[in-house]
């Protein structure tokens, strides 16, 4: 059986490498994957809370937030092709200013 326990490191894992990410990564699509992955990692171990405790509450908040989640990514991408077109980059060292 699996416990909370493992649930918990492959959330710390997941999130790790969603931080790794954000961090290391010059390309704006990618650290907007990496915040997705340690979104994911959050979610993860809310759910695993709730099955140990036994509780629904977590899928549901879950729920929620993916819902977010998704219009997040949408409008996120959307803001990443509009500046691309502006800067013909995804560096985001080319968006320090932000001035049309």
């Amino acid at each position: 059986m699996v416990s909370l326990n493992h649930y918990l490191f492959l959330s710390a894992i997941l999130f790790a490498i969603g931080t790794t990410g954000v961090f290391l990564r010059r390309n704006v699509i990618t650290v907007l994957l990496s915040i997705e992955i340690m979104l994911n990692a959050a979610n993860l171990t809310i759910v695993a809370f709730g099955r140990d405790f036994g509780a629904v509450d977590g899928q549901i908040i879950v729920f929620f937030v993916v819902t977010v989640a998704a219009a997040e990514a949408a409008v996120g991408l959307a803001i990443v092709i509009a500046l691309f077109r502006l800067r013909e980059s995804l560096d985001p060292d080319a968006f320090t200013s932000l001035k049309w």
